[in-house]
């Protein structure tokens, strides 16, 4: 026999986790439920749900070395990426970090989004296979970091979707790139440009995700999203809502029951469980070739645009990305976009952002 290996350390930190990410190894199991001695599946989790687990600064290098480790580990089998809580995954950045420091800041934010294209990257060629347990919203940034995931296990009361353009920013930091090849181009337009959020059930059928699971319990038993139309003829020409929010009187019937239920998100561990079971039953060396080959589009799309994204974000902290941050970070609950259609009609009387363009369009200003 040959003897044991020394190993050599391959992690560029010592073990990762710092408030705000939390990283644990839990035991791998077979697909019976039984442990499995020595395996585990490493769990990374955006724990900030006071802020619906967006990203500070602090919290992108945790990500950054928690994955690093994760992918060095010789006892993992996969790595689980998921949010504290039952209210978001992740919403994106820290839009109060974004708003009280980036804001105006150009260089600055340059410096962060170098850490954020780390981030990405380091989710992208992880060398183990990567399941993102969908908690609650997927929104913003954190449907980008979602969608460099190789696997989306969701609950099915989860929102995705992206805000960039109703907030002072762009898409870019992977929306761009990788829902033209998730989705195709008409349905990435819609879902960047417009910023609708859409149901779990929406993301499905788009084939954004691998397995909706439901997380609501009414009177002890597990009911679908009572605030989603799952499936129905909706005119003359026999076409299909699927997975739409649901309006008007269906609506409020759909929160009434809602109010009486409670999130029970047992069914989205099994399911994660159960994928991550079925990847232990299979050779792990042509596993990760397969996963690698089957990323390279989106990978090929994000090395193209990564760079130049990131400039053009560092000089958007200048004009629309410092007054919307500002908006949403300073304005009231109910009222945190900027008044858009007046930006439209000072730039079009040309208006310059040196000035006073930036406050005269806050939320509550008028006119």
């Amino acid at each position: 026999m040959n003897p044991a290996l020394e190993f050599k350390d391959h992690d560029l930190a010592p073990q990762p986790g710092t408030p705000g990410v939390r990283y644990e190894k839990r035991p791998a199991r077979k697909p019976d439920g039984s442990v499995v001695p020595g395996l585990y599946n490493a769990w990374i989790t955006l724990d900030n749900p006071s802020q619906y687990n967006s990203y500070t600064t602090d919290m992108v290098k945790a990500v950054i070395l928690a994955f690093r480790a994760a992918s060095n580990a010789r006892d993992v089998n996969c790595i689980v990426f998921t949010g504290a809580g039952d209210k978001a995954f992740c919403t994106g950045g820290n839009t109060k970090e974004y708003a009280e420091y980036y804001a105006g800041q150009p260089q600055e934010y340059r410096q962060y989004m170098r850490l954020f294209n780390d981030m990405v990257t380091t989710i992208l060629t992880a060398d183990k296979p990567v399941v993102c347990r969908v908690n609650g919203m997927r929104i913003g940034g954190g449907q980008e970091i979602g969608m460099a995931c190789d696997f989306t296990i969701a609950q099915d009361l989860a929102r995705f979707g992206q805000a960039g353009p109703k907030h002072g920013s762009a898409p870019i930091g992977g929306a761009t790139d990788f829902l033209p090849v998730i989705v195709g181009a008409e349905r990435a337009m819609a879902a960047c440009v417009l910023c609708e959020p859409f149901s779990a059930h929406k993301a499905y059928h788009m084939g954004m995700i691998t397995e909706v699971v439901p997380a609501l319990k009414v009177d002890g038993r597990f009911v679908a999203n009572p605030m989603v139309e799952v499936q129905r003829v909706v005119d003359d020409y026999g076409r299909i809502v699927f997975g739409d929010f649901k309006s008007g009187d269906e609506s409020k019937a759909g929160k009434a029951l809602m109010a009486k239920g409670s999130v029970d998100l047992s069914r989205l561990d099994e399911a994660v469980e159960a994928l991550c079971a079925k990847i232990l039953l299979t050779f792990p060396e042509c596993t990760l070739k397969t996963i690698e080959e089957l990323r390279k589009p989106k990978l090929d799309a994000w090395n193209r645009n990564k760079e130049n994204s990131r400039a053009w974000l560092a000089l958007n902290m200048m004009t629309e990305a410092r007054s919307g941050f500002t908006a949403f970070n300073d304005g009231p609950k109910d009222d945190r976009e900027v008044d858009f259609i007046q930006l439209r009609q000072k730039l079009a009387a040309g208006q310059s952002w040196i000035g006073t363009l930036h406050d005269e369009i806050q939320p509550g200003q008028g006119a």
